[in-house]
């Protein structure tokens, strides 16, 4: 018998349901997504595009349940998720608008022609699909980053079949968004295997070794990156693994910033690492703020904001547990100058800290992620002393610059600095939110990602494409973005920029 599938509310830790068995016909869920992969490239952009709008539309209809269920499942509240479920929808139907545009091809042409180099025979370059693509839901957004979410919008897009692996922390939620995917997708007309979906751990690791799948497009732990990572070493062909994995996103408040608004930042700062219980990939962790009076004050409001905050619901036991763990040994080596107050009992619950130190003193640990509630400020005395703390850190997907009114040395300098580091820099905001659109990166060096490429924004479905160039093939034997007569779609043509006509 297979093992049970179940799923539990994290504000009790009771389980409410057995969801389902775990998978063991991965092979056939893999070959139904190669069989899938070639009538889906062939439905062409247009069509698959309507695809995605139906998507969107059948999780808009299905809004109610979906939210009920998700919210049961994480604890997260019906305001987070209905705000999450809007954004899955905007970003299907965003990739619709990347397949009508057609830019996302990078389609080129290269008429043969005498060259200083000699003759050219006819050149023709554009992005396919990779064939079929893992894609592992995270546990923090059931939505946006999980089933119905942008991994499998821009790998639909790109014209990839996608199957599924259900998060553990919220399989329920996975399996109606399932079905309502799959049911739209196939009234839509999209090939059957389209979508497919796996349950459990060991499922997980032999949907990432079947030859059939092509990429992996995957959120959550180094350590589960690492564990997929090697999985996909032992393969036969070896396939691209698209993690995002731990991310610190430090804050710098400059003096100045300080200055003007230090009660605000304070409380803006407290905010933005407890929003979602500080379940964001994209949390503010650690924050540089400057020594003296403007600093204390920005402190005693962050100190003011936590202790009033109650015990928070995590998203699952072992993240509760971790975050217990991580906590109470920064505890030991920092100073904690606020905790949250109110009964932690019952459920998955983590009480929101904030620790302090100064730049000098800053030790590793403190530059290491801790996913929930806690963030760490560190007291710097002047540039040199901010700047040697900064040569610490590890890279993240994002970094933030608190600056003055009109102030833009220091921050230029900083953000010069910080840059190498990240793939997002934020003046004047916080990191918690992702906007989706078409200049949006959500990346970075490692250990934040593995990869140069993004999982939110337009630019995702490069993910899982691949250039081909034909070469003095006849039109007959072209993709229709690559013939001459091909006019609703920009192209680079023989060296020049051609917009839509």
């Amino acid at each position: 018998m297979n093992a049970q599938v179940v799923s539990i509310d994290p504000r009790t830790g009771e389980v409410v349901q057995v969801v389902a068995g775990e998978t063991t016909s991965v092979a056939e869920i893999c070959d139904a997504a190669l069989a899938a992969a070639g009538p889906l490239e062939a439905l062409g952009r247009d069509k698959r595009a309507a695809v995605l709008e139906a998507l969107a539309a059948a999780l808009e209809d299905s809004r109610p349940q979906i939210v009920e269920v998700a919210d049961r499942e994480t604890g997260l509240g019906e305001t987070r998720l209905n705000g999450e479920l809007t954004r899955t929808c905007y970003q299907l139907r965003l990739f619709a608008a990347v397949l009508t545009d057609g830019g996302y091809l990078e389609a080129a042409i290269d008429h043969a022609g005498d060259t200083a180099m000699g003759p050219r025979p006819d050149l023709r370059r554009m992005l396919v699909p990779v064939g079929p693509v893992a894609v592992f839901g995270a546990s923090n957004f059931p939505l946006a980053f999980s089933v119905p979410g942008g991994d499998t919008a821009s790998a639909i897009a790109a014209g990839c079949p996608v199957v599924l692996k259900a998060h553990p922390s919220h399989p329920a939620t996975s399996q109606m968004c399932f079905t309502i995917l799959s049911d739209a997708a196939r009234k839509a007309g999209a090939p059957e295997g389209t979508l497919g979906i796996v349950y459990g751990q060991q499922a997980g690791a032999d949907l990432v070794a079947h030859p059939a799948i092509r990429a992996v497009g995957f959120t959550g732990s180094q350590g589960g990156a690492r564990a997929l990572l090697a999985i996909i070493e032992a393969r036969a062909e070896p396939i691209p693994f698209f993690g995002e994995l731990s991310s610190l996103n430090p804050v710098v408040v400059t003096p100045a910033a300080a200055a003007d608004r230090a009660t605000r930042i304070g409380l803006e700062f407290a905010g933005s690492f407890t929003l979602g219980a500080g379940q964001f990939c994209t949390k503010p962790g650690l924050a540089f703020v400057p020594a003296g009076p403007d600093g204390d004050a920005l402190v005693d409001a962050a100190r003011s904001a936590i202790a009033e905050t109650a015990p928070m619901v995590m998203l699952n036991e072992g993240i509760a547990a971790s975050f217990a763990r991580g906590t109470a040994a920064l505890g030991k080596i920092l100073e904690t100058s606020s905790a949250g107050s109110g009964d932690a009992s019952g459920g998955f619950r983590g009480t929101p800290i904030l620790l302090t130190t100064t730049a000098a003193d800053l030790p590793r640990e403190a530059t290491e992620e801790c996913f929930g509630p806690v963030a760490v400020i560190a007291r710097y005395t002047d540039e040199a002393d901010l700047y040697a703390a900064l040569g610490t850190l590890p890279n993240s997907l994002t970094a933030t610059v608190q600056r003055g009114p009109g102030e833009t040395e220091l921050p230029a300098e900083l953000a010069r600095r910080l840059r190498p580091k990240a793939g997002r820099i934020i003046v004047d905001g916080y990191p918690t939110g992702v906007a989706v659109s078409w200049a949006q990166h959500h990346g970075g060096p490692w250990p934040a990602t593995n990869t140069q490429h993004t999982s939110v924004g337009a630019s995702a479905v490069r993910r899982f494409l691949r250039p081909v160039t034909w070469q003095n093939a006849p039109t007959e034997l072209l993709p229709a973005e690559l013939r001459d007569d091909c006019d609703n779609i920009p192209r680079r043509i023989d060296g020049r920029f051609q917009p839509v006509r």
